[in-house]
């Protein structure tokens, strides 16, 4: 997009959205039952967790924070567990406060997990653990349920004020 075509849309007030750049801010890999956990049969029981947060940078500018956790164990012993947290700055401007939450807290998190679950892979091969590939996780749905039991919570709070 060239800067004569934003300016344009500033002007007539259209949303804008744009990507300034997607990077690693932490990562962590621990196998703390290697090497013996080696010797048992693989059969994991996995765990995925995830989490999302944004932070306001300047004025239509946030930094979304995707932190994806997994922790494998076999038999009670924790095999490994890899904590990937992925990070992207992203321009908004010109929309609605619901429509803006909705792309912070489900849009960017969808932008964000191909990277970290690429992340989580390589982890997980470097440790020499079978292949691990997570599966595609549908950041709407939990936007949307996030809300409701937003709401729910509002409610129930304005009912123990009444």
């Amino acid at each position: 997009m060239t800067d004569q075509t934003t300016a344009a849309q500033e002007e007539q007030g259209a949303p804008q959205f744009s990507i300034q750049r997607i990077f690693l801010k932490d990562l962590s890999f621990e196998a703390p039952n290697a090497p013996t956990i080696f010797t048992k049969e693989w059969k994991p029981e996995v765990k995925l967790d995830l989490d999302n947060k944004s932070t306001q940078i300047e004025p239509g500018v946030f930094e979304v924070v995707l932190s994806v956790t997994v922790t494998a164990t076999v038999e009670d012993q924790t095999a490994f567990l890899c904590e990937v947290q992925q990070a992207g700055i992203f321009v908004l401007g010109n929309m609605p406060e619901q429509q803006m939450a909705h792309i912070l807290g489900a849009f960017c998190p969808n932008t964000l997990f191909p990277y970290a679950r690429e992340a989580v892979s390589n982890l997980v091969n470097r440790g020499t653990f079978p292949a691990l590939n997570l599966a595609p996780v549908n950041f709407d749905m939990l936007f949307a349920q996030y809300m409701e039991q937003a709401k729910k919570q509002a409610a129930e709070g304005q009912a123990l004020d009444s």
